[in-house]
């Protein structure tokens, strides 16, 4: 094959794996265009394109993170992901290790760690590497590669949920909160909601948000079914969706323009988070993206006017 033909064919196995390291798909779109640009300007040939090509992004999204986090120290408010609708790397022996790592929940875990542990967390527990792989990507001994993962092991399962719904459940529980959520059902969502769920936004300074988290399932019910249909009445639709591999829905104005990205975390039988993205800057890959804050002043017009 050319070296278009190699590339293209490797290119959503590196998108996947700076997306997860970076949890950004405008920065991960960035660190596999430079990928290329190494690659393209190359002259030798490598053994392993996919080893070779695996190391280079996962060396630019190192960097890429070491200087993101700095600016992530400045955010207005929580920071998540930016959403992902559809992960474009597919490998059946590795379905469940792809689907639970490109997860919010999981990708703010990895928040946790170092961009080293990270990385070897990522290319050997979730894509399957040699550590001789891993070692060569990230430029460290074999045995310090170990090491890190070891820590990074520890701080991810010191995180995660005791147990989780299966594919199935989620989906049937996300059908029947959507459909509660369009009918302002408060009652309804009430009793789809963990006691202790929290509702919890990204807007990132840059879009209406939530002052602060909104814990439990009367205050999150109140919140969600009393304060959409204001905005059902002005002309936001949604449709569900799936988002980083959760139940989710994407939510347009009435020109059918990106508004806002809400995801499910299903736990025991009941929604245990509700996770918006309303950021525009986090919002671009998905199409034309509204004006939120026209939105919000439009739906307070709204709540003074009678039905």
């Amino acid at each position: 094959m050319s070296k278009v033909e190699e590339f293209e064919e490797l290119r959503p196995l590196l998108f996947s794996i700076a997306y997860r390291i970076l949890g950004s798909v405008s920065e991960a779109e960035d660190a596999v265009q430079e990928t290329w640009l190494r690659f393209d300007g190359s002259s030798a040939r490598p053994v392993s394109t996919k080893a070779f090509l695996s190391a280079v992004v996962t060396r630019i999204s190192i960097d890429v993170l070491r200087s993101a986090r700095v600016r992530r120290e400045k955010y207005v408010g929580p920071w998540f992901p930016e959403p992902l609708l559809g992960d474009p790397y597919q490998d059946p022996a590795r379905s469940a290790e792809l689907a639970d790592s490109v997860s919010m929940a999981a990708l703010l875990l990895l928040e946790r760690l170092s961009p080293l542990e990270r990385a070897v967390f990522l290319l050997r527990e979730v894509f399957g590497f040699g550590f001789d792989e891993v070692a060569a990507a990230v430029e460290r001994s074999e045995a310090a590669c170990r090491q890190l993962l070891v820590r990074a092991r520890r701080h991810m399962e010191a995180g995660r949920p005791r147990f989780e719904a299966d594919r199935k459940e989620q989906r049937e529980l996300a059908t029947r909160f959507f459909e509660a959520l369009r009918n302002g059902d408060v009652d309804g969502l009430q009793s789809l909601l963990a006691a202790d769920v929290q509702l919890v936004g990204d807007g990132g300074g840059k879009a209406p948000q939530l002052a602060r988290a909104v814990t439990g399932a009367d205050k999150v019910a109140r919140v969600l079914g009393t304060g959409l249909p204001l905005l059902f009445r002005i002309g936001v639709t949604f449709e569900p969706h799936e988002v980083n591999g959760r139940p989710g829905a994407v939510f347009r104005d009435r020109d059918g323009r990106v508004l806002y990205v809400m995801v499910l975390e299903v736990l025991g039988g009941r929604v245990r988070t509700v996770r918006g993205v309303n950021n525009p800057d986090k919002l671009g890959h998905l199409g034309p993206v509204a004006d939120a804050w026209a939105v919000d002043r439009e739906a307070k017009r709204a709540r003074r006017r009678p039905r």
